[in-house]
């Protein structure tokens, strides 16, 4: 299994990335429920590990930092969940 994507919050950021094209900072924090400080040093994992990338944009002439799973994202995810899968069924990795 990927370490990785064994926190509660990593894996729901995961989770609000999947369908989306880009997703704020502040709806990731409203989804997470996650303090602004701890969401922050998850995504900096997730960003630094190529899992997510991060964007810095103005919308209205306000900044937002925005998020974006990547391809290898992706790939650690669904290897993830057949890891999980394995497990539930009593298989070895």
């Amino acid at each position: 299994m990927d370490e990785l994507l064994l926190s509660k919050i990593r894996l729901g950021v995961i989770a609000e990335l999947l369908n989306a094209e880009w997703v704020a900072f502040s709806d990731l924090h409203q989804a997470t429920q996650a303090t602004h400080g701890n969401l922050g040093a998850h995504l900096a994992k997730l960003v630094e590990a190529g899992y997510v990338a991060e964007e810095k944009v103005f919308v209205n002439r306000r900044p937002q930092t925005r998020y974006r799973l990547t391809k290898a994202g992706r790939s650690a995810f669904v290897q993830h969940v057949r890891d999980m899968q394995r497990l539930l069924k009593g298989e070895s990795a």
